[in-house]
């Protein structure tokens, strides 16, 4: 058994730390990654976003890769849509 440990130990624990970085940073990062591209993908018309600048927005159109969102009466400017930090709609 003492000389499996001495031959293997090294092993043992690389294996140890790849699952632990697995389990504990990569599983939940791409969790998050695939909620932010069904957030993205689920825009709608109406809905109140906050962008990664600070602004809150309503949507007015969406389109493949951008939306047009209104910022103020009869403002509306088009922004991308990883610009959006989440969204507003309770």
């Amino acid at each position: 058994m003492n000389d499996f440990l001495v031959k293997y130990g090294t092993f043992i624990w690389l294996f140890v730390l790849v699952v632990f970085f697995y389990l504990f940073l990569i599983r939940p990062q791409q969790k998050q990654q695939k909620q932010r591209a069904e957030m993205l993908n689920n825009l709608k018309k109406g809905d109140k976003i906050l962008n990664h600048g600070g602004l809150i927005c309503t949507i007015t159109e969406v389109k493949e890769d951008q939306i047009i969102v209104r910022i103020g009466d009869k403002v509306e400017v088009p922004m991308v849509k990883e610009g959006i930090a989440r969204i507003l709609n309770d």
